[in-house]
């Protein structure tokens, strides 16, 4: 399979306030906006994109109809110490996880959106030589 685009969908009721959160702290923009759908995309370097949908409308499967749950997102970044400051300090989100170093090659802080989807800001930074002999080849 060669997918021309992956991005999550956040099951909630709580459109409206969950795309704004994305759009207000992460610098999304809306690129479609109905009542039980939003997409979101972030036109960087890269191209990321972001959708909340109401979780009971009929397009979801039964088993789908639920608020999610157990959802991580991870945003790397240059600066963590930075949007720590902007994010925890100057916005005052949720703070779950403090900012630390992590001896596997992360400095990082977690915080949460409104649906309580947790949300791990993260630098990479040199890993200890224990977690380096851990990565292949390829990514280390």
């Amino acid at each position: 399979m060669q997918p021309k685009s992956f991005y999550p969908v956040i099951g909630t009721k709580k459109i409206t306030e969950t795309a704004a959160f994305y759009v207000q702290h992460f610098g999304f923009s809306v690129s479609f906006e109905s009542d039980w759908y939003v997409s979101l995309h972030h036109s960087n370097a890269a191209h990321y994109e972001l959708a909340v949908i109401d979780y009971q409308h009929a397009s979801v499967p039964e088993l789908g109809q639920q608020p999610i749950a157990g959802l991580l997102l991870n945003f790397e970044v240059d600066d963590v110490d930075k949007e720590y400051e902007r994010l925890i300090i100057g916005a005052h989100l949720p703070l779950l996880r403090d900012i630390r170093s992590e001896e596997w090659g992360q400095r990082h802080f977690i915080t949460a959106d409104p649906n309580g989807v947790l949300i791990d800001i993260i630098k990479i930074i040199a890993p200890s030589e224990e977690f380096a002999a851990q990565y292949s080849d390829s990514v280390a």
